[in-house]
């Protein structure tokens, strides 16, 4: 049967090509969502969606201590417990007491277990304190962030041990022709490498909160590659760390607390000093002395200080 052109489609045409019945107000929230995402719809072939609801088809009610959702079915309108943890009981007063707008929802099952995905909006206020905290990744330590004379350091010798773990099990298989088991423990290791770096980003955002911060410089980082030290480093450290992933965490999460965020030329900021003199020499794996004035400091956090000071410039 060949499918109707996507603004063609409505709730009567979907009926043609369902399996099964859904009321009309899930089916059409569903046909806006399929139509909102036509830029970056390469599929040629039919896929399967989850049921998508609207603010004014499914309802979030607290009772006591629980929350349920409830949604339209083609027999009655039912409503479902969730189990939350603290933080979404935030996000879910929120939506309870008006201070944040509730958008479309998406249900779908993942691994046996029904998650319920909603999508909020809400106002953020800026802050107007006036400090600058820089944030410098790196290999030994996943991110130095320093605001003044108060620096942070995050170390790496974790993740990189995970990592060399995971390359060394994935040479195994590989010599074992297990592509699946690739597959499935790459998978996990990457569900690691992001609950590592929600994990990271919130500290350094709670620090910048906690300093008087309104704006965060990090590194424009294209072209990152280039900072290791031999081929082999770079592919098992930098390009498996993810360190665009940690920056996009910590950025919308400093939006979301109104702090600003900018981004800054990462030229020379490994190798500058306070004095102005800069030079490859300076530094020493994590060691920075200037040749010039003998000044000495941590390279990563000297790193962190220049970018605070976007010293070579804003990224265009």
């Amino acid at each position: 049967m060949n499918h109707p052109k996507l603004n063609q489609a409505t709730s009567k045409l979907f009926k043609a090509f369902s399996s099964q019945r859904f009321p009309s107000a899930v089916v059409n929230q569903t046909i806006r969502e399929v139509k909102s995402q036509k830029k970056n719809q390469k599929a040629k072939t039919f896929q399967k969606r989850w049921c998508c609801f609207n603010n004014q088809n499914l309802k979030i009610v607290k009772k006591g201590d629980f929350y349920t959702v409830s949604f339209p079915t083609l027999e009655k309108r039912i409503g479902v417990p969730v189990v939350t943890r603290p933080y979404q009981e935030a996000w879910l007063n929120r939506l309870l007491d008006g201070t944040a707008k509730q958008g479309a929802a998406k249900l779908y099952k993942k691994r046996k277990k029904w998650y319920l995905a909603i999508s909020i909006t809400f106002e953020v206020k800026p802050r107007h304190e006036t400090k600058v905290m820089g944030v410098d990744v790196g290999l030994r330590y996943i991110a130095v962030a320093s605001v003044g004379t108060k620096s942070r350091f995050f170390k790496g010798n974790r993740c990189a041990f995970v990592r060399r773990r995971y390359a060394a099990l994935r040479r195994r298989l590989g010599q074992a022709k297990k592509l699946q088991m690739i597959r499935k423990i790459g998978r996990k290791e990457s569900r690691w490498m992001k609950d590592q770096n929600h994990k990271i980003s919130r500290q350094i955002v709670n620090f910048a909160l906690a300093n008087g911060v309104g704006v965060i410089r990090m590194e424009e980082l294209t072209g990152i590659r280039k900072r290791a030290t031999s081929a082999k480093e770079a592919g098992r450290s930098l390009h498996a760390w993810a360190f665009h992933q940690l920056q996009t965490m910590i950025a919308y999460k400093a939006e979301m607390a109104g702090i600003r965020v900018e981004w800054v030329n990462p030229t020379y900021t490994s190798q500058a000093c306070k004095c102005g003199h800069r030079e490859k020499g300076n530094r020493h794996g994590i060691h920075f002395q200037c040749k010039k004035c003998g000044y000495t400091i941590h390279a990563d956090l000297n790193g962190a200080i220049n970018i605070a000071k976007a010293i070579s410039g804003f990224a265009v």
